[in-house]
């Protein structure tokens, strides 16, 4: 091995764990120390709050924090905050949001609230046999021994709200699941969850035990192999979607509203049915879906394996968001599985997070999980408006201009330099390095 491993580490004060690692993978350049240290926050309390979300924490890592306004949904004028790092994605997000406010903004409808959850077991007996046990005792006792655990859930009107027995023996020797769907209303609910399933567990393997439907070869057979929450939310789904007369669609490239429309579409039907083109474009649904997620203290990798797994649904990977041109009008929308919360968390605890709810106007799960979706979804109409006007290039690069200005050391002269000269021009990497290079003379 090219490095020592070491023991003990999570127990070494953040200094010692710097010092080791700098000294062991760094060659003790003290540049690196310096570079995390500037990232903590003057604040003792405050850094000891934010180090604390994790373990082993050394430093913060920033993401740019920003704005998109004039959101119209549901009536509402919402200005939402986005933590993302890439260029474009706010700016977008912004322009789709500001072209559709004249238009009668976003609409947004809850279809379904259901999150789930399963026990996975092994049981080594006949499936009718199990069934018979599980409808006439065991579904019973699962909810009687849970009772204590769901208590205050089922106070604000949430809960488990089913429970059934799954046979995968076909699939897998002996393999059956006790599937429960939940109700978590204003939490994510992951621990709830994952507590009712651990009782789930307990509870199967007590019945079982005491019952005189198996044998004891059988009560022998039986292993819990898991009790977890399922990230993958089919039935908790919103709709959000907007819509116009298609001679409205009046765009600033040139191109009438009716190709515009007409080409839209044919974008939107190449990612429902082209695996390779509905990957990147989900992708831009979700810089627009996970900016917000992070912004309210939301897990984006749930958010991200949901939302591809329900996009591969039906046995092959699609847009998630679709578009009709029917009798005049376009339509365009998406249907978002999402599973979010706005109690418990880092809602509670992360002061960007409080922020970021308040400016949304302190808004119930269902309610963020509207402003999520249409994020996406404006996110999404950006990108292909793009697309299918001036293409992706010039907008994103310009948007990405800078980066590539500050990676060069360019003066705050020299950047409002490029940015009038880029004014009627597509930025390029190579087209920026020749200006700056004619500039300095080189």
């Amino acid at each position: 091995m090219n490095h020592k491993p070491i023991e003990g580490f999570s127990k070494l004060p953040k200094q010692g764990k710097i010092e080791w690692l700098v000294n062991e993978y760094l060659e003790g350049n003290q540049e690196y120390q310096n570079i995390l240290k500037q990232y903590w926050n003057d604040d003792a309390d405050l850094q000891k709050l934010h180090e604390e979300f994790s373990e082993n924490t050394i430093s913060n890592f920033y993401m740019p924090y920003g704005i998109a306004p004039n959101f119209l949904i549901d009536g509402k004028l919402l200005a939402l905050p986005m933590a993302v790092e890439e260029s474009s994605v706010v700016a977008a997000a912004s322009k789709a949001a500001k072209f559709w406010i004249d238009k009668g903004g976003f609409k947004t409808t809850i279809i379904n609230t259901e999150k789930l959850g399963h026990t996975h077991f092994i049981f080594n007996v006949e499936p009718h046999k199990l069934l018979h046990f599980f409808n006439f005792s065991l579904k019973k006792k699962l909810f009687e021994t849970t009772e204590d655990i769901t208590a205050n859930m089922r106070k604000r009107g949430g809960g488990i709200l089913n429970i059934s027995l799954v046979d995968k023996t076909a699939e897998m020797p002996n393999y059956y699941q006790l599937k429960a769907s939940f109700d978590t209303v204003d939490s994510m609910g992951a621990n709830f969850i994952n507590s009712c399933l651990e009782q789930f567990g307990k509870t199967l393997r007590q019945e079982v035990a005491t019952s005189e439907d198996f044998t004891q070869e059988e009560k022998n057979s039986l292993q819990i192999v898991m009790n977890i929450l399922s990230n993958f939310t089919p039935d908790c789904i919103v709709r959000a979607e907007v819509s116009c007369k298609i001679e409205d669609l009046k765009d600033d490239s040139g191109i009438s509203p009716e190709e515009f429309a007409s080409k839209f579409k044919q974008a939107v039907t190449i990612a429902e049915i082209e695996p390779y083109r509905a990957t990147t474009h989900n992708k831009g649904v979700m810089n627009g879906v996970d900016a917000v997620v992070i912004a309210t203290g939301n897990d984006f990798r749930a958010t991200e394996a949901c939302a591809h797994a329900y996009a591969a649904k039906d046995g092959q990977y699609r847009s998630l968001t679709h578009c009709t041109t029917d009798n005049g009008v376009f339509r365009f929308w998406i249907d978002l599985p999402i599973s979010v919360g706005v109690v418990g968390g880092l809602t509670n605890l992360h002061p960007l997070v409080k922020f970021s709810l308040a400016l949304l106007g302190k808004p119930s799960a269902q309610e963020l999980m509207s402003i999520l979706a249409v994020s996406g979804l404006a996110q999404n109409f950006g990108a292909l408006r793009s697309l299918v006007t001036t293409g992706i290039q010039k907008g994103h690069m310009k948007m990405h201009l800078l980066n590539i200005l500050n990676q060069l050391g360019a003066t705050e002269e020299e950047k409002l330099h490029f940015v009038t000269y880029f004014k009627d021009k597509t930025v390029s990497h190579h087209e920026v390095i020749n200006e700056f290079n004619r500039m300095r003379g080189n």
